[in-house]
């Protein structure tokens, strides 16, 4: 408590002591603070303090004039904080950071809490509008456990070799710390770019302003959606390859050990929701070169066996693997973390390979597929946005809620891997403050749409489906989890005919068990219960009973 309340004092004591680039305000309000004649006012003020200090300014909000730890209610910080973010954009700058405390009753400093008498919050101004939206392709991992999919990663986010002891897979790893404000939108557990000069990497990915520097710097950006190598967490590689809107898909066998069971199962989800996907062959340090042609054999035998073109990049390049792969040809690609063979292939592919995810010109959609509540700023919905665009201040639709109806909500504001942005569009992972709801109600698999939408609810479909796996047959009533976008949500299934049998492909009813979803036709899903699983697509939407 003393650490947390030194850090808010410091900030408070520079103030104090060098005045120019350092402001107090108790509060900010609309009414008072955003009309015209004093937000121009304000904004000039705002503009003088950033100038002072070398491009970036403080704003201590919850205290008085005087210094004096107040504290605000929540609402009336969030309120600080959208007027302030006004002003930034009046003066040329932008909010690029923002800490809170909660002040108790003694006047006491928590970190990251609301106290009794509200809360005090630091925002860090930079100089500089916030940034527009640049090209963004997300590619989503998956592979057995110890098969180097996070290592390969780190490595490629970061530029620096591995130890041999997957080092490099720490960058990845979400801590509680770097969800904390929750606008960082971590789904994705990596990002790099690229710009004229080649590769921008993180220096050290565990500092949230080191990956909003990449973004801020990145001509292009790649995102990666990290998801689980345990065969008991396949529902969680299910959701990390179904819930987002990815481009590509990267598939890690590991030199050393071979395809797995669980290789093929991932292969499996990967190749039957048409995502394009890249098999890396991990690990090529840890043996001689016949062992990884013996590997890169079985990986084309595999391929082959569901209907795959591979294409070895060793021998047809680069050019030929942008050119070729889709949903029938799947590039294969030798790489070592350790001696960093073979990412600078990767490195090129990502940066040549053509956004395959999201229409930016259809209307806003975008599935929520994690919630946070932020103190001072309040509910904030993360995920990959579907299809459209979307701006801070936009009025937008949130729902369905369990009973069917959808709640009006604003974006308050966007941001990507930490930084700020005044839009974005489909494809991009992001974090969207919320206005007007609280954060029990952002619920996975709910969506959000432009105001003007006229969503229809779902609770059933028709679909037609295939069983990939399955003991037995599949008859009315069959209850798996169905995977659809975000969703995640046991469903009954009666098939045509009564039945299904394993590898039989026939249509469907499938009814949700508990509650509606936003439902269209085309959309792909795959369904598990234990060991089955199986994969469909919407046909026909009846809607909601």
């Amino acid at each position: 408590m003393h650490s947390d309340r030194a850090v808010l004092e410091g900030a408070i004591e520079r103030g104090e002591r060098e005045g120019g680039s350092v402001e107090f305000k108790e509060r900010l309000t609309r009414d008072l603070h955003s009309t015209d004649g004093r937000l121009e006012s304000l904004a000039a003020q705002l503009r003088h303090r950033v100038l002072s200090g070398d491009g970036e300014a403080t704003y201590v909000v919850g205290v008085t004039d005087e210094g004096t730890i107040a504290g605000i209610d929540p609402d009336a910080f969030s309120e600080s904080m959208d007027v302030l973010s006004l002003l930034a954009e009046e003066a040329g700058a932008h909010i690029a950071d923002v800490e809170t405390w909660g002040v108790d009753s003694a006047g006491n400093a928590i970190r990251g809490q609301t106290g009794q008498r509200g809360i005090v919050g630091v925002a860090t101004i930079r100089e500089g509008a916030v940034l527009e939206d640049d090209e963004h392709i997300v590619i989503g991992t998956a592979g057995h456990v110890d098969h180097g999919k996070s290592t390969l990663v780190g490595s490629l986010v970061t530029g620096q070799p591995d130890d041999g002891q997957g080092g490099t897979r720490s960058f990845l790893d979400v801590q509680p710390h770097e969800v904390e404000r929750g606008l960082s939108a971590d789904l994705s557990y990596g990002v790099y770019g690229f710009d004229d000069d080649g590769p921008v990497r993180m220096d050290n990915p565990d500092r949230k302003t080191d990956r909003a520097r990449v973004v801020e710097e990145a001509d292009r950006l790649v995102s990666f959606v990290d998801t689980v190598g345990h065969e008991p967490w396949l529902r969680t590689t299910i959701r990390g390859l179904v819930g987002q809107k990815l481009d590509y898909g990267l598939l890690t066998v590991a030199a050393d050990d071979g395809p797995t069971k669980t290789t093929r199962e991932h292969l499996g989800i990967l190749l039957a929701t048409d995502l394009p996907t890249i098999v890396a062959i991990t690990k090529t340090d840890l043996v001689d070169d016949e062992r990884v042609a013996a590997v890169e054999r079985e990986v084309e035998g595999l391929l082959r066996d569901v209907e795959k073109t591979p294409l070895a990049v060793d021998r047809h390049g680069v050019e030929a693997a942008v050119e070729e792969i889709s949903e029938t040809v799947v590039p294969v690609v030798r790489t070592s973390a350790v001696t960093l063979d073979g990412l600078d292939t990767l490195d090129e592919l990502f940066e040549r390979l053509p956004k395959t995810g999201g229409d930016e010109t259809a209307q806003f959609r975008m599935y929520v597929d994690r919630s946070y509540n932020v103190t001072g700023v309040g509910a904030v919905a993360s995920g990959t946005i579907n299809a459209g665009r979307v701006e801070a201040g936009e009025e937008l639709l949130l729902g369905p809620m369990a009973d069917g109806s959808f709640r009006e909500v604003e974006a308050r504001s966007i941001e990507m891997h930490y930084h700020r942005v005044e839009e974005a569009r489909a494809g991009r992972i992001v974090g969207i403050a919320l206005k007007g709801v609280e954060q029990q109600d952002v619920e996975r698999g709910t969506v959000l749409l432009p105001r003007e939408a006229d969503p229809q609810p779902v609770r059933e479909f028709e679909a037609e489906v295939m069983v990939l796996n399955h003991p037995t047959r599949i008859g009315e009533g069959y209850e798996p989890v169905v995977h659809l976008e975000t969703i995640s949500e046991a469903a009954a299934f009666y098939p045509e005919g009564g039945q299904l049998l394993p590898g039989d492909s026939g249509r469907a009813r499938v009814r949700f068990k508990f509650r509606p979803y936003l439902v269209e036709e085309g959309q792909r899903f795959v369904f598990r219960e234990g060991r089955s699983k199986g994969v469909g697509t919407v046909t026909d939407v009846t809607g909601v009973e």
